[in-house]
């Protein structure tokens, strides 16, 4: 399975999206057109080890909820992502049994190695 969750008007990921050869032969999924299905959240936690590595604490809706100031548990983080898709760490690129969180530059290069690009 070749997958990437991301954001369409996000200019990171569209970047990302170009340089993992256009997105050719990945799914394509639009977090804000498409939400995230808790079978979704669920699979890439089972991947990624836990909630909190798919959560993003740039998303400016989590200072404004108070987030910041909270401590926040497996089961919040989950309960956030499916309610507000901009706490989703993007892009989430799932190459077969890999997943590949986030826009860093170490990420974008291991999901490139592993499509051999």
């Amino acid at each position: 399975m070749k997958k990437i969750f991301h954001l369409a008007n996000c200019n990171t990921c569209q970047r990302i999206i170009k340089e993992l050869d256009d997105g050719n032969g990945f799914e394509l999924q639009n977090i804000k057109e498409e939400k995230i299905t808790p079978t979704q959240i669920d699979t890439m936690q089972k991947m990624a080890g836990s909630y909190e590595a798919l959560f993003s604490r740039r998303a400016m809706k989590y200072r404004s909820m108070g987030l910041n100031e909270m401590e926040l548990t497996e089961k919040d983080y989950r309960k956030y992502i499916l309610e507000e898709y901009t706490f989703l760490k993007r892009p989430v690129i799932l190459i077969d049994e890999d997943i590949f969180i986030g826009n860093s530059k170490k990420v974008v290069a291991a999901a490139k190695q592993k499509l051999n690009l």
